[in-house]
Parts: C-alpha cells; sequence; structure tokens
C-alpha cells in the first residue's frame, strides 16, 4: 500500500492503486446518486405538473372550440360547415401559442373574423345570398378591417387572449425550465480534487478496516460544501424562480384567467355576430361601395356537420362547475414547491445529515482516524466560503452551472 495517492496512512492498509481508483469512481457515483434521490421528489412534483397543466390546456382549448362549434350548429346553423375550419385554426394558433410557438395573438384573432366576415355577410346580413363567388368573398375579407363589421369585439377578444394565454405559455416554460435544472444539477461534474476528498471521507476508512465508521459531521460539510460549492450559488436564484412561479400564477386570475376567457369566447362571437347583423344595413352600403353588388355561384347546401353528443363526452368532466380547477391545481403546486425554495442552499447539509455523516456524539471518521470529534473548522454554503475549506480546493465556477444560473434569471425577468 506504499504507492497509494490518497489514502496512505501510518496505520497497516490492505489497499492497492488499483483499489484506490475504484473507490475513487465509487465515492463520486455515491454522491451522485445521494443527490439525484434527494431531488427526485422535487423534479417529480415539477414534471407531473408540467404535464398536467399541459393536458388542461389542451382540454380547455378543444372544449372552447367545441363551444364555439355548437354555438354555430345551435344560432347560425347555415354557416356552421364554413366557419368550422376557421375555428379550427383560430384554436389550433392557440394551442401553438400556448405550447412556445411565436405566433401573434392580435393576428390570428384578425384572421379569424376577417374569414367570418364573407361567412356572415352571404348567410345573415343578405341572408338572400347563400354563396358569393370566392373572387367577391375575398373583397369582403379584405374589408373587414376597414369596415369593422363586428364593433370592437375582436380588439377584445385579441386583448383577453393576449393577456391570458402569455401568463400560461410563460408558466409551462418556467416549469421546463426547472425540470432541465435539476437535470443539469443531478449530473454535477466533479474536480479532481472533490473526488479525492470524497475518496478519502467515504473508503479511505475501508483500507484500515474501518468498513463501519462513517465520517464526522464537520468533516462531512467541509467536504460536501466544497463539493457543491458551485451548487449553492444556485440558491438565491432558485428561491427567485420559486418565487416568479408564485407571482405568475397569481397573474392567472379574475378576467385573464385562461380558463374564464377560453369558456368564454363563443359567448364573445355570438356578440359579435349580434352586432353584425343589428348594423346590417350600414354593412350593405359600405360592402357595395368596397366590393360593388355581390357576385353569385351556384348553391351548395350546407347543414351541421359537427356532432356535438359525440366530442362533448370525453369533456363532460370539465363543466362549467370547475372553472376553479385550474386556479386551485396551480396553488396546491405552488404550496408543494414553496417547500423547496431553500433546497439548493440547503443540500450538502441535508446530503450529510441524512445520509452521509455519523450521528451526533459517536466516534467518527476525520480523514485520517476514528476520533471523538472533528477539530478543524467548519466553512459555510458558496464559492467565496470556500477559500478557507481545509478538506478542499475549490477553483472558480462550473460553467453548466452558470449557464443554468442565467437561465434562471431570465424566466425571472419574464
Amino acid at each position: 500500500g506504499v504507492d497509494l495517492q490518497v489514502c496512505s496512512s501510518k496505520n497497516p492498509t490492505c489497499c492497492t492503486k488499483k483499489m484506490e481508483e475504484r473507490y475513487q469512481t465509487a465515492a463520486r457515483q455515491d454522491i451522485q446518486q445521494v443527490i439525484q434521490a434527494t431531488s427526485a421528489t422535487l423534479k417529480f412534483l415539477i414534471s407531473r405538473n408540467a404535464a398536467a397543466f399541459q393536458e388542461t390546456f389542451e382540454m380547455l382549448i378543444k372544449l372552447a372550440e367545441n363551444y364555439t362549434n355548437t354555438l354555430f350548429c345551435n344560432a347560425y346553423r347555415n354557416m356552421a360547415v364554413e366557419a368550422a375550419t376557421h375555428i379550427q385554426e383560430l384554436f389550433t394558433d392557440v394551442g401553438l401559442f400556448i405550447f412556445g410557438t411565436d405566433v401573434s395573438t392580435e393576428e390570428f384573432v384578425n384572421r379569424f373574423f376577417d374569414t367570418l366576415f364573407p361567412i356572415a355577410y352571404s348567410h345573415m346580413i343578405k341572408p338572400g345570398l347563400t354563396d358569393v363567388s370566392l373572387e367577391y368573398a375575398e373583397c369582403l375579407r379584405m374589408a373587414t378591417r376597414d369596415i369593422r363589421p363586428f364593433g370592437s369585439v375582436p380588439k377584445v377578444i385579441a386583448r383577453q387572449l393576449g393577456r391570458s394565454l402569455l401568463p400560461s405559455r410563460t408558466f409551462l416554460q418556467a416549469l421546463n425550465l426547472g425540470i432541465e435544472v435539476i437535470n443539469t444539477t443531478d449530473h454535477l461534474h466533479f474536480s479532481k480534487d472533490c473526488s479525492r476528498a470524497l475518496l478519502r471521507m467515504q473508503y479511505c476508512p475501508h483500507c484500515q478496516g474501518l468498513t463501519l465508521s462513517k465520517p464526522c459531521m464537520g468533516y462531512c460539510l467541509n467536504v460536501v460544501r466544497g463539493c457543491l460549492a458551485n451548487l449553492a450559488e444556485v440558491d438565491l436564484h432558485w428561491r427567485g424562480y420559486v418565487q416568479s412561479l408564485e407571482e405568475l400564477s397569481s397573474a392567472m386570475h379574475g378576467t385573464y384567467d385562461l380558463e374564464h376567457v377560453l369558456l368564454n369566447f363563443h359567448s364573445l362571437v355570438n356578440d359579435a355576430l349580434i352586432q353584425a347583423q343589428i348594423n346590417g344595413p350600414e354593412l350593405s352600403e359600405q360592402v357595395n361601395k368596397i366590393c360593388g353588388p355581390p357576385v353569385r355561384k351556384p348553391q351548395q347546401s350546407t347543414g351541421c356537420s359537427f356532432d356535438q353528443n359525440k366530442d362533448n363526452q370525453g369533456l363532460k368532466m370539465f363543466s362549467r362547475d370547475s372553472e376553479e380547477t385550474l386556479a386551485n391545481r396551480r396553488k396546491a403546486f405552488i404550496g408543494h414547491l414553496r417547500l423547496y425554495r431553500a433546497f439548493y442552499g440547503g443540500l450538502a447539509d441535508q446530503l450529510c445529515a441524512n445520509e452521509l455523516a455519523a450521528a451526533d456524539g459517536l466516534p467518527c471518521w476525520n480523514g485520517e482516524d476514528v476520533v471523538r470529534s472533528y477539530t478543524h473548522r467548519v466553512v459555510g454554503s458558496g464559492i467565496k466560503a470556500q477559500s478557507g475549506n481545509p478538506e478542499v480546493k475549490v477553483k472558480g465556477t462550473d460553467p453548466v452551472i452558470n449557464q443554468i444560473i442565467d437561465k434562471l434569471k431570465h424566466v425571472i425577468k419574464v
């Protein structure tokens, strides 16, 4: 045992250099497993909720689309088939926006009403027309924003959707970032110096046949705080992240609550159509000025292809009474997440107390011998505190951790 790098000792040893190398790998894997086991509940909390919120959003979008189709089937039956495609396009855009694609809410709301006007004009304002030619319909579509047949409704809808979709989108993105942070810190890179310190703490006693002795608490704290110094730097930003999720969650309430806005969409569309109907005579005049008299094409009969019963069955559980579900689920999630606010700041201490160190008052390993207690000074957490660490030399910051900190700062600004 003469050529041992780390576990050399004045006492007799049963280790070889090869064993020492194996132990070093084992010590690194051990701590990684302990970190992963400790973060597992937090990771599960976030990933389970990310999936649940995503599913709820998808469900709400589908339900809002069904409500809107039902409105047309019940109140504007002759327009239902033509409107269905445009309704579907609108809600596809809503979904794309929530799940992170850059589409403009104002743009897709206006597009919906632009395409709705020719249908409303030929079926409702000039009911004798039924089918106008494609060119004429295109002229009507182009004229929509000048004529403003639906009054301020498109603007109201665009504002409501914009304000309710953005926090939901940011919320989902933030949850996914949380998972990314934990995945990154679960696979922390340990420096050579840290690996040696872990080896000395965990396995060097084995070389002297002391397989049952555990490290002293102070000794364990020095080693693990040294090895996890970079993780402790995440602490401040993780706290900020939890706080900003809380703020985001409360921004999702009230008039701009996603559930309220989506499930109320069809009634605003109804308001828009009623307004166009009331202003029918003036609209006809304006249309004649811009597009001339209507050009017809042969009539096709239209019915209602939307099967309300089939589509609404899966959504029964999501009735209007459950309008609080989303808010309650968010509240419960934030309540649980708050318990993990100080997760990164207290990680080293948690590992030593729960997993690695000897219980108070028991003889313990101090890196060289089994002793009554550890006599060196115990350093604090974080990189700055490590300059006086007697067990581990900590050099600078970890670029991977810095990257994660940057991302956390960014989500907090949103």
